[in-house]
């Protein structure tokens, strides 16, 4: 007897089971790639890192510098004259006073300029004594003709006035009278003449006389002017204070201008500080600091900012602004709070050198068990010496890696393994 045997049903037919395992297999892919994580992720230990709280606190507005105390002002020390270097008076780290001797020079140039100088002098005042004694002689001879004319026009009017007088009684002739007065008209006007004559002259030898006296005086005033230059060979303190430098040998020449030296003004100190160019927009004249030594508290003003940026800082003066501390000296060192702004409350990470690497636009974040971290970007603010103002990207109460992130490249994703 045969026994009939039916063929199993399947709820899918198996015709289709190929394609039911392809789809099957394509929903497992999608799945996948919607829900994994493709982030690249490293693993590091956690005692490697260093870990800072997110917090909201008052946030101080000031930066720390290292400051050194320089003298109020240093005045520079060069000659007005250049010569040779034939003295030091004074040794580095003297006290003087404005005025006093610091080197002495010589010149023998300026030594024969004095001679010829006080030789055209001396030639021109010879020849201004002869000219006066030449004047004094023309005006002695010309007051003598004046008087000799002056005598002849009294004798010749008296010989018209008698002459008139007789032809008017008919004694003498009509022609011995014209002639007389001729004669005395004559004399007259030679007179006027020879007045106008000398008047003009003495006003010429005058004008000479004042002409060679302007060049007298000019020539004095040379002579004083080359005199002082000799002078100028002692180059002198401009201020009181102390000799900081005095770079000059005996021997060596020195030009007008030269600078050989320094004279430190310790009436008054300032404070000269770095500033790293991070804070070189915010930082101006008339900002306060303060600093400690010897457990008491100092206020120091911004003075001066400069403009130049060296090396990623810039320099500025600080001045005090109350009392001085008692020992203070020129190279002594201050560790000095810079105060930018006012203090507010602030989002604040700890500083930490993660920031070399970033710039302050991302930080990795711990999630809540602090098993892993990750990328996120932020925007800093402020600094100050211990903390970073974080304006966007972090809340209170959050966890971020401070620690240097060279070793993490582009990874998005830490494993934090104890």
């Amino acid at each position: 007897m045969d026994i009939k045997i039916e063929k199993k049903k399947y709820w899918v037919p198996k015709k289709y089971w190929p394609w039911l395992g392809g789809g099957t297999v394509i929903v497992a892919v999608l799945v996948w790639l919607a829900t994994g994580n493709f982030a690249s992720t490293l693993k590091v230990e956690r005692r490697g890192l260093s870990i800072g709280n997110v917090e909201k606190k008052e946030f101080n507005d000031y930066v720390s510098v290292d400051g050194q105390v320089v003298p109020i002002q240093v005045v520079q020390v060069s000659p007005e004259e250049g010569g040779i270097v034939v003295e030091r008076v004074v040794e580095e780290g003297a006290k003087v006073r404005k005025g006093d001797v610091l080197v002495r020079l010589s010149n023998t140039n300026l030594d024969l300029e004095i001679l010829q100088a006080e030789s055209e002098l001396a030639e021109k005042q010879n020849m201004l004594r002869n000219t006066h004694i030449t004047m004094e002689q023309d005006k002695l001879a010309n007051q003598k003709e004046e008087v000799q004319l002056e005598q002849d026009v009294t004798t010749k009017r008296r010989a018209y006035e008698h002459q008139e007088k007789l032809y008017k009684e008919r004694l003498v002739s009509r022609e011995d009278y014209l002639k007389a007065k001729e004669e005395y008209e004559l004399a007259y006007k030679s007179l006027a003449l020879v007045k106008q004559k000398l008047k003009k002259d003495a006003q010429l030898r005058q004008s000479q006389v004042d002409q060679m006296g302007d060049n007298l005086a000019a020539m004095q005033k040379n002579v004083l002017l080359v005199r002082q230059r000799k002078e100028r060979l002692e180059v002198k303190a401009q201020t009181d204070g102390e000799v900081g430098l005095l770079d000059v040998e005996l021997g060596q020449s020195v030009g007008a201008g030269q600078k050989i030296g320094v004279v430190n003004d310790l009436s008054d100190y300032k404070v000269r500080a770095q500033v790293d160019e991070h804070y070189i927009d915010r930082v101006h004249q008339g900002l306060t600091a303060t600093f400690s030594q010897g457990g008491k508290s100092y206020s120091l003003r911004v003075r001066k900012v400069y403009p130049e940026v060296k090396e990623g800082r810039f320099k500025i003066d600080f001045v005090f602004a109350g009392e001085r501390p008692k020992n203070i000296r020129t190279g002594q060192t201050y560790y000095v709070d810079l105060q930018l702004g006012e203090s507010k409350q602030a989002v604040l990470i700890p500083k930490g050198t993660f920031y070399s690497v970033t710039g302050g636009n991302w930080i990795f974040v711990l999630d809540k068990d602090g098993s892993k971290a990750y990328r996120r970007n932020i925007r800093i603010g402020r600094q100050n010496p211990q903390y970073y103002e974080v304006l966007e990207g972090l809340e209170p109460g959050e966890q971020v890696i401070v620690s240097g992130y060279e070793a993490y490249k582009d990874n998005e994703v830490l494993v934090v393994e104890d």
